[in-house]
């Protein structure tokens, strides 16, 4: 095992950093493993609020998400890692039902877990004996709470990671370690007086004062994780979203900044983002298997995508 001094780790984040750069992500920073009772805090006091809605995944392991500790025995470092996925290019007719931009391709779930093992091997095998484990929107980690303590961006208003020079658009990842390395800074809120994103979500999901949202009136939760009917009185306020929504992040000033990503296995599959509004309705099951075979499109699946379709008429 590399020696422990600063020194030595330094060289071992280097090394750690450009591997990380060579599998595709953007931004990587280190913060120290340890409990977390102020996020707790803010967290059990969103789920009392029940702002959560039918997401009952949020209440579950509590502790695990307090403390990374309990998810490593011995745990000394989160590593935390954005991956962008801002495209290329968006739906080109402006009458067709709407993708959030991160549902494209592949799952991202799948692409980013294939190079978080490798770069997990990688550090393992820098760091022989060194144990680690890794996630990405798939276990109870509070990902933008480490996130902002890596240094990666500050939680915004619309409740989003906003990183100074590549705006929102980027999937969280973080890799827990058992080796102790020297710890980035926070950066600095800057939000300010803005609130584009409070003024222009259509069903005022987001708290006026910002920082607060309330899933039950998310579209994204409304399109994705609401397994019922879409309650009446969004009827009209959906913009045209036929899963998940972009609203907060389009008119975020920050995201000015961001820049197309590289990743192959982000890119549409045939002509999705040719797809006119008929194109959309005509869709039957076989389209919708081969079409986003793979895609995040499926977690709501072809009845509760013709459901979303059903209430955008």
């Amino acid at each position: 095992m590399a020696a422990d001094n600063p020194e030595a780790r330094y060289r071992d984040r280097e090394a750690i950093g450009e591997r990380a750069r060579e599998l595709g992500f953007s931004r990587i920073g280190f913060t120290r493993a340890e409990a977390l009772p102020e996020a707790s805090e803010k967290l059990a006091l969103w789920l009392e609020m029940g702002y959560h809605g039918e997401m009952q995944y949020m209440e579950n392991h509590f502790d695990l998400r307090r403390d990374p500790t309990l998810l490593l025995p011995g745990a000394k470092t989160v590593i935390a890692l954005a991956f962008n996925y801002f495209p290329d290019n968006t739906q080109s007719q402006p009458d067709a039902p709407r993708l959030a931009r991160y549902a494209y391709g592949k799952d991202y779930h799948k692409v980013l877990r294939k190079k978080l093992k490798k770069l997990l091997a990688f550090i393992q095998e820098i760091l022989p004996g060194s144990n680690g484990r890794y996630f990405t929107d798939s276990a109870p980690v509070m990902e933008r709470v480490w996130a902002e303590r890596a240094g990666l961006g500050w939680n915004g208003k619309n409740t989003l990671l906003i990183h100074p020079r590549e705006g929102s658009y980027f999937f969280l990842a973080e890799i827990v370690l058992d080796m102790a390395f020297p710890c980035d800074s926070p950066i600095p809120d800057h939000c300010g007086s803005c609130r584009r994103c409070i003024d222009a979500c259509p069903t005022g999901a987001i708290s006026p004062e910002g920082y607060l949202l309330d899933s039950r009136k998310c579209i994204a939760y409304l399109t994705i994780e609401n397994k019922g009917d879409i309650p009446d009185d969004f009827r009209g306020k959906t913009a045209d979203w036929v899963f998940g929504c972009d609203i907060c992040q389009e008119v975020c000033p920050w995201n000015r900044f961001a820049t197309p990503h590289g990743e192959t296995e982000f890119v549409p599959k045939g002509d999705l983002l040719e797809w006119t509004r008929a194109d959309w309705y005509a869709m039957n099951q076989d389209n919708f298997q081969e079409q986003f075979d793979g895609s995040a499109v499926k977690r709501t699946g072809w009845d509760g995508l013709q459901r979303n379709l059903r209430f955008l008429n």
